[in-house]
């Protein structure tokens, strides 16, 4: 999953990017809202997470400006403020969440995956085609019983097929959704992780489409 984070806090921004990253999610930063309200309009991320105090364009307005443009991507806003107007400001401008600094880590973790899970993504943690299983909340993915280990890139690149069993998801779809904006990396290491992937699934799952991507079908 894709995130964006806006947050004018250098200090904070970076070390929730290297958190976050460090579980899978590819992580974007920007430090001011008219470049977080630019990225959040031309790049289709999973989720944003929001200060409200912000240079250029605060944390409401930019809430506000994306809802009007019918981007309905989850809103999670950080804010140092921590009365029920300001918290009821940001979920009229269209926050879905609303966490007040100081925050636990594990908090804002669980916070996001409730979001994710909510905006359709699957309401159990659990996902399943035919004989194998991943538990995004455990980062655990199991086939015919036996566990396999994959490196947090490949529970990201096998998590975008996963969500959608049967459809062709792109070379293109699986690098916006698993590596961030810094990258600028061989495309082809879709390619590198696809072929890791399928030798340790074991039994063929993994469909090449030419030209249009890869697809994850029950070979159970």
């Amino acid at each position: 999953m894709r995130l964006l984070i806006v947050e004018d806090e250098r200090r904070l921004a970076d070390a929730l990017a290297r958190g976050l990253t460090a579980e899978g999610f590819a992580v974007d930063v920007c430090y001011d809202g008219a470049e977080g309200l630019h990225r959040a309009t031309i790049t289709p991320y999973d989720l944003l997470l929001l200060d409200v105090n912000l240079p250029g364009v605060n944390g409401y307005k930019l809430a506000a400006a994306l809802r009007e443009a019918g981007n309905d991507v989850p809103i999670l806003m950080l804010t140092a403020k921590d009365g029920e107007y300001d918290e009821a400001e940001g979920l009229d401008a269209g926050a879905d969440d609303y966490l007040t600094k100081p925050f636990s880590y594990l908090v804002l973790r669980a916070r996001i995956r409730a979001l994710l899970r909510r905006q359709g993504r699957g309401a159990s943690p659990v996902l399943r085609v035919g004989d194998l299983s991943m538990d995004r909340g455990a980062r655990r993915v199991i086939r015919s019983g036996d566990e396999i280990v994959l490196t947090t890139k490949e529970f990201s690149v096998l998590e975008q097929l996963v969500v959608r069993p049967g459809d062709v998801v792109s070379k293109s779809e699986i690098l916006e959704h698993v590596w961030d904006l810094a990258y600028e990396g061989d495309p082809n290491i879709v390619e590198v992780y696809i072929s890791t992937l399928r030798r340790k699934l074991g039994a063929p799952m993994i469909e090449t489409v030419r030209g249009a991507g890869y697809r994850l079908v029950d070979r159970a």
